[in-house]
């Protein structure tokens, strides 16, 4: 790979390894650009402390210990310093005032959630009603024409258990605008080595119909999934299956 863009650290509380050992695996696997995405902090009105994210508090250490290994770094590799989030449209005014002080780089949206999660339906379980379906692309739909996000991490995250119409019209809906707006939909390495139900083959079904471009994501919570060959070729073979372009690289970082 020349690039991953989808990169987690400790502070997410489902991830393991040092920040340095991201970078330094990254470099023994010739990884040139390493964009570092954890969960981004939400900012909960009602003091909910989320489990699977970062606290606000420690966004500060995110940003100080990466701009160090930046720095330290920089002849050997570019990284970045992102976060994945998702789009929840009440939520974003805080979210963009914690972060405004601090050299945000990216972000790419990955949308497990439709609302604050202690209220919402989690998108990687069971959903049977269309009605979440139908808000889960507008959504995203509505986060990606906001701005704010790269693109779009494991787009086919929604296990949707409901009619194979339903499934096909709305997603070919989101596959369409991606499209439209030369936005790549994600093939996810962590969910193709996991054993979880995305890559979708019926996602991607549609995804080759419209023809979409597609970018490999690490989605890495262990250093040595940069190092993962297997499973990266495994990503390659997938594009390659249903027939999409390979998005090496994101433009406009710097």
């Amino acid at each position: 790979m020349i690039a991953n863009y989808h990169t987690h650290t400790r502070r997410c509380g489902h991830a393991q390894g040092e920040d340095r050992e991201f970078v330094e695996y990254a470099v023994k696997s010739g990884i040139k650009i390493l964009g570092f995405s954890d969960h981004c902090p939400w900012v909960f009105d009602n003091g909910y402390v989320s489990g699977i994210r970062m606290t606000p508090a420690e966004t500060e250490g995110y940003f100080r210990s990466l701009t160090e290994l930046k720095q330290e770094y920089s002849r050997d590799i570019k990284i970045y310093i992102g976060f994945e989030a998702e789009y929840i449209p009440q939520l974003v005014e805080a979210q963009d005032k914690l972060l405004a002080d601090y050299p945000l780089d990216y972000m790419i949206m990955g949308q497990h959630f439709n609302d604050p999660e202690y209220d919402g339906a989690y998108m990687g379980a069971p959903v049977y009603e269309e009605s979440l379906l139908i808000q889960y692309v507008d959504r995203i739909i509505e986060g990606m024409e906001s701005g704010r996000y790269c693109y779009i991490a494991h787009p086919d995250l929604i296990r949707y258990m409901g009619g194979s119409e339903e499934y096909e019209k709305h997603m070919t809906r989101l596959c369409t605008f991606l499209k439209e707006k030369d936005i790549p939909v994600e093939i996810n390495l962590l969910g193709m080595s996991g054993g979880r139900h995305y890559p979708s083959y019926r996602f991607f079904s549609i995804a080759q119909k419209v023809g979409n471009k597609a970018i490999i994501g690490c989605d890495a919570h262990l250093p040595q999934s940069l190092c993962d060959e297997y499973t990266i070729e495994q990503g390659r073979r997938f594009a390659e299956r249903f027939g999409l372009e390979i998005v090496e690289t994101l433009d406009g970082l710097d």
